[in-house]
């Protein structure tokens, strides 16, 4: 980009500028870094210069930001007290943070408890080329609404150019605080970066640029991440496709526990493309999926005949209403491996008088059961909590066995497995619901989980 500094970038209309946050452990390695930062898409990098090694302000410096360089920087240089790795005085960070100000940088992040100070020691001598962040960290918990506001306001009044709030999740629902000042900072035209770290605000990273965030961060590759569960470039430039969301985009999502894992936002996203439809789809993680059904206002027929949900879609008029699919999609599978091994009557379902076994008795299990039923075999249900077997199997008319009675079970010949339980899901890939041993008196088996694909059980 430019070859010369220049004043600091401002985020394009409706578009958040993403920050690459390196933290190399030489000056060389950090400035190969930079370039690789620009070639995956990013805009701004942040220089970690407390995670180099021997650290020397006046040799380093220099080196990082040599002009011509492919990007912008953020010079960050932070306290152990705040999270970083420099443990000294603040005179020596100080003054690294000058001299970093004075040989280019376009950003400068200083925390929000030396701010003062920081100006004092300043004393006017800041560019007017380079852009100060004043940070603020919460790494327990995200504060309400009113907490977070004031926190703005006492943040602008040290002469702040951006506000810079990172705040930690408890619970998933802590995001929409951030959302909240995102909003209102956008209103005032005040710069804001407000992010909510750890896994149940990943999301905010990704919408912070819905509502108005000025910048996100991100890492370099998986493993150099600078904060926890921190997406990648790529992710938020490739998967995400954060700068084509806007205010108007609509927020899709998969919610579970776990939920990384799922291949359903690269699915979706690249589906809400080829089409041109303005939305993203992201992974919710949230802890009580369970509740989803008292939440909606409304079910879908087979939803409430089964009890459980997969899917609830916001209507025009805000009222939620729940879907089941699984159970569609469940028993297409099953039925089309079927039909791939025998000759089939078309005129007749294939699972009619089957012996269908299903292992588990959450939300999936109840869908493959409905599913079963509805096409006509006979479903048996075995759980670990054996309770729990025995009223699923109450609810759709079948019977119930403990998992240690369905090792040596084995009625008829030709039965088939449905396994709608986590077991065998990545990382625990050799994990298995069932021996082989006891697998023999099976003739078709599937399973719900899809990472790996082949699991253990297949």
């Amino acid at each position: 980009m430019a070859a010369a500094a220049a004043s600091a970038p401002a985020a394009p209309r409706g578009t958040t500028l993403v920050c690459a946050s390196l933290t190399a452990r030489s000056p060389q390695e950090m400035a190969a870094e930079v370039a690789a930062a620009a070639a995956l898409g990013a805009d701004v990098v942040e220089l970690q210069v407390g995670c180099l090694e021997g650290f020397q302000p006046r040799r380093d410096l220099p080196v990082l930001l040599a002009q011509p360089r492919p990007l912008p920087v953020i010079v960050t240089y932070r306290p152990k007290w705040e999270g970083g790795q420099y443990d000294g005085e603040d005179q020596p960070r100080f003054e690294a943070l000058l001299l970093a100000m004075e040989l280019g940088a376009e950003y400068v992040d200083i925390e929000f408890k030396v701010a003062d100070k920081f100006m004092n020691f300043l004393s006017g001598r800041k560019p007017e080329t380079c852009k100060l962040i004043v940070s603020f960290h919460n790494y327990d918990y995200t504060p309400s609404v009113e907490e977070l506001l004031s926190l703005v306001d006492q943040i602008q009044a040290t002469g702040a150019d951006i506000v810079k709030i990172a705040t930690t999740a408890t619970e998933i629902d802590d995001v929409s605080r951030m959302f909240q000042v995102l909003v209102h900072c956008k209103a005032k035209q005040l710069p804001i970066i407000g992010l909510v770290m750890k896994e149940r605000g990943f999301i905010s990273q990704i919408l912070c640029t819905k509502y108005g965030g000025y910048l996100t961060f991100a890492s370099l590759e998986k493993g150099k991440e600078s904060a926890p569960r921190q997406p990648t470039v790529a992710e938020l430039v490739n998967k995400y496709k954060i700068r084509q969301i806007g205010p108007d985009t609509k927020v899709f999502g998969i919610i579970g526990n776990p939920v990384g894992h799922s291949n359903s936002p690269i699915v979706q996203n690249q589906a809400f493309r080829s089409v041109g439809f303005d939305a993203v789809f992201l992974p919710f993680l949230s802890d009580d999926q369970e509740t989803a059904v008292r939440c909606c206002d409304d079910l879908d027929p087979i939803a409430r005949d089964i009890g459980a949900i997969n899917t609830i879609v916001r209507r025009p008029d805000g009222k939620l209403v729940g879907y089941n699919t699984d159970y569609v999609g469940a028993i297409a599978a099953i039925e089309d491996a079927i039909r791939a091994s025998q000759p089939a009557d078309p005129t007749t379902s294939l699972l009619a008088r089957r012996l269908f076994v299903v292992i588990g008795a959450g939300g999936a299990a109840k869908a493959v059961a409905y599913g079963a039923k509805e096409k006509g075999a006979r479903v048996v249900i075995a759980n670990r909590t054996f309770v729990r077997a025995q009223h699923l199997a109450t609810l759709i008319g079948g019977t119930a066995l403990t998992l240690s009675e369905l090792e040596n079970y084995h009625p008829e010949e030709g039965m088939i497995l449905a396994n709608a339980t986590s077991v065998g899901m990545y990382p625990n890939v050799n994990e298995s619901p069932l021996s082989k041993k006891a697998l023999r008196n099976y003739s078709v088996v599937f399973d719900v989980v899809f990472i790996p694909k082949e699991t253990r059980l297949l």
